[in-house]
């Protein structure tokens, strides 16, 4: 028996997930959706993915692009005061995706600015501050990045933050707070313009947000030099030596890690699609080497255990967009929690690291040379596995969540 799908005959090819969308999942979006996300698509796979290489090379990132980014939309889609159309969740993770297939340190750039930062401001914000940042980060006019991982403190962020807060009155005879500490892996903190910092309050002991002029005195970025994944990611290692903040660049709805977990809820769905991303871009890539490479008088393409290489790596694929597509679901339903945003990165980062090796083993030695096209998406994995969460923590998060019992202070 042969089944059809029902679909729009326009826009239909266009539309399509080259390969990978094996069961059709994306024509559960709109029309307006799916028009919209094949012009992201058409632009990465033109300006972004066929120079990827270089710039990971040259651990630089395309700032030239950013522009067209804005215009695209790709800055702030989820906040209705920046988003050039109502959307969905849903929508916003296939842009993910498709961004990070073509690119994962662009995703993560862009994770970073619009997803981290942007999502900061939107929920812990004030009106005012909302008015005053929004706007001009969604329009590519500045950069942000976030600021949580410390030294010495990455899953234990909650209860190990070091950096410090201290508020004081100022010579203005408004209220000032002074910050000292540092920071570790700051994604954009090489270059970006403000930075969401987040400390502990002496006071009170509560983490607060606070917004950072990088130009501020006592505030210093420094690349990370030498790292073998993301390298297009202009990560920075931050030192705060009494910056000071006026109470007005503080996060104002924001008094409790309690609080930085939402951020990190409404995020990590988007890092569990990044993740897919990655997958399917190795997948595209060795799919199309296997059909291109001969051995024996015979695309590789032809022998059993290829093809069985690659219906693994589909089949990830497959389990992967059904994960995802259903805790951005239940985010547009408004009832996702914290475990159901941990399972989905956990599993899928997990899948993706499983699909990027078969891929690498796909291209036999050619698999480690950029030429080939999966050897970044195989290197780029390694850091897409581990942040936003390990895959320990975020399955320990899930695990308290059917026992009832934390198993980690």
């Amino acid at each position: 028996m042969t089944f059809t799908m029902d679909r729009p005959e326009a826009d239909s090819a266009a539309a399509d997930l080259l390969n990978a969308d094996f069961y059709g999942f994306q024509h559960q979006l709109t029309d307006t959706e799916q028009r919209a996300l094949a012009s992201v698509r058409d632009f990465l796979d033109t300006e972004v993915r066929p120079f990827a290489d270089d710039y990971w090379e040259r651990a630089e990132s395309p700032k030239h692009l950013w522009p067209r980014f804005a215009e695209l939309g790709l800055f702030g889609n989820a906040f209705p005061e920046t988003q050039q159309f109502e959307n969905s969740n849903v929508y916003r993770g296939w842009v993910a995706m498709e961004i990070s297939r073509a690119d994962p340190s662009t995703a993560t750039f862009i994770g970073v600015h619009s997803g981290l930062a942007m999502t900061s401001i939107a929920v812990g914000g004030s009106e005012a501050q909302k008015v005053e940042w929004l706007p001009k980060l969604a329009a590519g006019e500045l950069v942000a990045a976030f600021g949580l991982t410390e030294p010495d403190h990455g899953s234990d962020t909650a209860k190990g933050l070091e950096t410090t807060a201290e508020r004081r009155p100022g010579p203005d005879g408004a209220d000032e707070w002074v910050l000292n500490g540092s920071k570790r892996w700051i994604g954009n903190g090489a270059f970006a313009d403000l930075v969401v910092i987040w400390a502990r309050d002496v006071a009170d002991d509560q983490v607060k947000g606070f917004l950072v002029r990088t130009p501020t005195p006592g505030f210093v970025g420094t690349k990370i030099e030498r790292k073998q994944s993301l390298r297009a990611v202009e990560n920075a290692d931050i030192t705060l030596d009494g910056v000071v903040v006026p109470e007005s660049d503080r996060l104002q709805k924001i008094n409790g890690f309690r609080d930085v977990a939402v951020v990190l809820r409404l995020t990590r769905a988007d890092v569990a699609w990044q993740a897919l991303g990655v997958a399917v871009g190795a997948y595209d890539a060795a799919l199309a080497y296997t059909q291109s490479r001969m051995q024996f008088g015979n695309p590789i393409a032809s022998f059993q255990l290829v093809q069985q290489k690659l219906a693994n790596a589909l089949s990830n694929i497959t389990a992967s967009i059904a994960l995802c597509m259903r805790v951005s679901q239940m985010q547009d339903e408004g009832i996702q929690l914290d475990h159901h945003s941990a399972m989905a990165k956990a599993f899928v980062s997990a899948r993706m690291r499983e699909t990027v090796a078969l891929c690498r083993e796909l291209c036999g030695g050619n698999g480690v040379q950029l030429d080939h096209g999966v050897a970044r998406y195989f290197a780029d994995a390694e850091a897409v596995f581990t942040f936003e969460g390990t895959f320990d923590m975020n399955s320990l998060i899930v695990g308290r969540a059917i026992t009832g019992i934390a198993a980690f202070v």
